[in-house]
């Protein structure tokens, strides 16, 4: 776990301005659960606030979103902001993170050669199951990379959904799917090891913006959340849980 050192803590909470403490209600992508558990902290530590997190798929903030559901801010796919109506509810975007994509196998078995998309391929249709999360904005860019392949059918029936990026790993290290196949980030956790990155030319990085809600009751704890999420400490952070900063 990445901490913060006295002068990293006393240097955040300085730039912080003073603002009531309040409970900041943040959306966040499903994959950014594991980055949070240690940012969230830091943040309520430095700015006095808390935060109420609620992490989901990106079909399901859109529906959240375009439902009323009251918030604050979010930190979710760039996918989120193709949506006109989301979009609409939110203002001042910032690049927060980015991640790219990978495979995972069970701990001790044998790693298949990812290195070009013809390898990458083979692995694929070599493999009986392959754990993942269809309904997401990564689970998207999969599904156009097996389009790609020319191989979406086949991927079809050796598809093992999840409804977690999290539960990928367990799937994997408990021998349910052979191969997992997702945002990397998601992919520290027991009895797993990474098979490898996508081949480049299908490797897309995932951006996750932070934005205001046009209606945040706690407008400037939300602006003092992502100027946080900007921060030199923010970024150690982020880096340690696999991701690039901004």
């Amino acid at each position: 776990m990445v901490k913060f050192s006295a002068i990293a803590l006393c240097m955040v909470m300085t730039a912080m301005t003073t603002v009531k403490a309040s409970e900041l209600k943040l959306i966040a992508g499903g994959s950014l659960a594991a980055l949070f558990k240690q940012l969230g902290p830091q943040f309520e530590q430095a700015s006095g606030h808390t935060l109420s997190i609620h992490f989901d798929s990106t079909p399901n903030i859109i529906s959240r979103i375009n439902a009323g559901t009251a918030f604050d801010v979010v930190v979710v796919p760039a996918d989120v902001f193709k949506d006109a109506a989301a979009r609409s509810h939110l203002t001042d975007p910032t690049d927060i993170a980015s991640v790219g994509f990978g495979v995972i196998v069970r701990k001790g078995a044998p790693k298949p050669d990812l290195s070009t998309s013809d390898t990458f391929k083979n692995a694929l249709l070599a493999a009986s199951s392959v754990a993942s999360v269809p309904a997401s904005a990564a689970g998207a860019y999969i599904a156009k990379v097996y389009e790609r392949l020319g191989i979406a059918e086949d991927m079809k029936a050796r598809t093992k959904a999840q409804t977690a990026p999290t539960e990928i790993a367990t799937a994997v290290a408990r021998g349910e799917a052979e191969l997992g196949i997702f945002l990397t980030n998601v992919f520290d956790a027991p009895g797993i090891e990474l098979a490898g990155p996508f081949p480049a030319d299908l490797q897309q990085e995932l951006v996750f913006p932070a934005a205001i809600a046009t209606g945040a009751k706690e407008a400037a704890a939300a602006r003092q959340l992502i100027e946080f999420l900007r921060t030199p400490a923010a970024a150690t952070t982020i880096k340690a849980a696999g991701m690039t900063p901004g």
